[in-house]
């Protein structure tokens, strides 16, 4: 039976890397996959999962308005091979309903998903795509990094080019390590009351 899987983690925890692993593995198998990734992250490039330690792979770039359950039925048509898995990175940047189009994936066309993203933003908020999968994801898994004072890192932290924190502004902006950092819940506190 297929499977929607949700493996979230705080910035810099490695989800690109295992989804990179992951793919790698059907892909030797001489198994077909489809990669997804929100068209605007453009930080490898448009259509392209890349990880810190330069792992990368070409992927098909969605838009928010975009069926994902129509794109993996036609490619799974297509006569070019079934899709054997599905994986997304940066699923914190899907819609409601595209969470639900991957659920309909595994349920309708017994193709597993395996989605990988950032559980909160900068603000300790939930991602519209994280809240959907973690309420009907089958399976969570938790990818785990650590903050600086050795404890799990569960929280984000944007910040200005000063380095200082930034506490409000658009829930999405694309970045990096020059933008983010990644704390246990007591440093994010603390960076976030820094007057």
């Amino acid at each position: 039976m297929a499977k929607l899987y949700f493996s979230y983690a705080t910035m810099n925890a490695g989800k690109s890397t295992l989804l990179l692993q992951a793919s790698y593995n059907y892909q030797e198998r001489g198994m077909r996959v489809a990669m997804l990734i929100a068209a605007f992250d453009d930080r490898a490039g448009i259509g392209r999962i890349a990880s810190r330690i330069g792992l990368k792979s070409g992927a098909i770039p969605f838009h928010r308005d975009d069926d994902l359950y129509a794109l993996v039925e036609r490619m799974n048509g297509d006569g070019s091979g079934e899709i054997a898995c599905v994986f997304v990175d940066e699923a914190q940047f899907l819609g409601e309903d595209q969470v639900w189009q991957l659920a309909r994936v595994a349920d309708r066309l017994g193709i597993p998903v395996m989605a990988y993203g950032l559980r909160t933003d900068f603000q300790g908020k939930l991602f519209p795509g994280s809240m959907a999968l973690l309420a009907i994801a089958d399976e969570l898994r938790e990818v785990r990094t650590i903050c600086h004072c050795g404890r799990k890192a569960t929280m984000v932290a944007r910040l200005h080019g000063d380095g200082n924190v930034v506490r409000e502004g658009a829930q999405v902006d694309v970045g990096g390590n020059e933008k983010y950092l990644s704390y246990c819940r007591r440093h994010w506190e603390d960076r976030m009351r820094e007057g």
